[in-house]
């Protein structure tokens, strides 16, 4: 008895995908169907792991050949599921910072400016779930991802701004609303943004993550493969305190993400009327100091100046500015990051 991938289908429609409520042929499961004599083989993609599941569809499926098609039949049915959507990523950078108000959001949205400039294919992820600020920075607050569906999976559409791919948790939220979580909830948000979309091919992907040592720096850790951890701080003792936890955090051993290094942001203040000036009004060389003490790299020292808090309000980072002589700081604190990162790579 000879038969043809169309008797299969036909066959496999009465197998029902039950999380979906349809059958595994419309939501298109089925993939890779072979012949060969009475030897029948096709995959079954779900679009994520299910144990509960997997081996009852699996079971219906060559039941519904055999009864359907040919008693005789040879059949095999391997389970697959969709690609690692971070496979094509080269590089996934966090950024950290042991509290709030040191500007972290700031330093994420112009690094990935700064590596998008210097020729990387860049993304940026927020996140900060509680307080996402990356659409205000990237002017894209009203933006909205766009979702494709492929192989019975749902794949959110990044944002595109600045040649950067965009992604927030701020895209899905009422921003005028707080966001009340548990962390095993904020934890899933950033599972599902990072599994769930479609990154395709980048050399950097920047993680801008909520200040502090909580649930999703512990996810992120755990979950995913990260190429390492730049901490973000100023000069005072009082966010210096935080940053050696921060740094403690990542290298205990249940963690261990490779730190990348300390920038040190607000170093100085220098005024748009006096450019050569620099006042410490933070103290002085505190980032330095620490990242002395613990045996990682000085990334950058970022100054502390006006036109980097109205870039960022509205929706351009300074690093866009070629003429401002801030961006320069950026860009080599993104360089500096690229090379720390070669380095430990040969």
């Amino acid at each position: 008895m000879s038969y043809t991938k169309e008797d299969i289908l036909e066959a496999l429609k009465s197998v029902l995908y039950f999380p979906k409520h349809d059958s595994i042929v419309n939501l298109d499961m089925v993939r890779d169907i072979r012949l060969d004599g009475k030897k029948v083989s096709f995959a079954i993609f779900f679009p994520e792991r299910d144990e509960q599941n997997e081996n009852i569809v699996r079971q219906a499926a060559i039941s519904a050949i055999i009864n359907n098609v040919d008693t005789e039949a040879e059949v095999d049915a391997e389970i697959r599921f969709p690609s690692d959507p971070l496979a094509r990523i080269k590089n996934i950078i966090a950024v950290a910072s042991g509290k709030g108000g040191v500007g972290k959001s700031t330093v994420a949205a112009n690094l990935a400016i700064a590596l998008a400039k210097q020729g990387f294919k860049t993304g940026i992820m927020d996140a900060d779930i509680y307080g996402p600020s990356i659409p205000l920075m990237f002017d894209v607050v009203d933006a909205k991802p766009t979702v494709k569906e492929e192989h019975g999976q749902q794949w959110i559409i990044p944002v595109e701004k600045y040649g950067i791919k965009v992604l927030s948790i701020g895209f899905f939220v009422d921003s005028a609303q707080a966001l009340i979580w548990r962390g095993p909830m904020a934890s899933n948000s950033l599972k599902q943004l990072l599994n769930e979309t479609e990154w395709g091919a980048l050399d950097y992907l920047v993680i801008d993550l909520p200040p502090g040592t909580g649930d999703i720096q512990l996810t992120l850790a755990q979950d995913f493969k990260i190429t390492g951890i730049a901490v973000v701080t100023t000069p005072q003792e009082v966010a210096l305190a935080d940053a050696r936890k921060a740094l403690s955090m990542f290298n205990q051993e249940k963690i261990r993400i490779p730190i990348l290094g300390l920038v040190e942001n607000m170093s100085y203040f220098t005024p748009a009327e006096l450019p050569e000036n620099k006042y410490y009004i933070f103290g002085r060389e505190g980032g330095k100091e620490l990242a002395e003490k613990t045996g990682v790299p000085l990334l950058g020292e970022i100054p502390l100046v006006q036109s980097i808090r109205e870039s960022g309000d509205d929706g351009a980072p300074i690093t866009l500015d070629e003429s401002s002589p801030v961006a320069e700081a950026f860009m080599q604190m993104a360089r500096n990051i690229d090379n720390v990162i070669k380095e430990r790579k040969l």
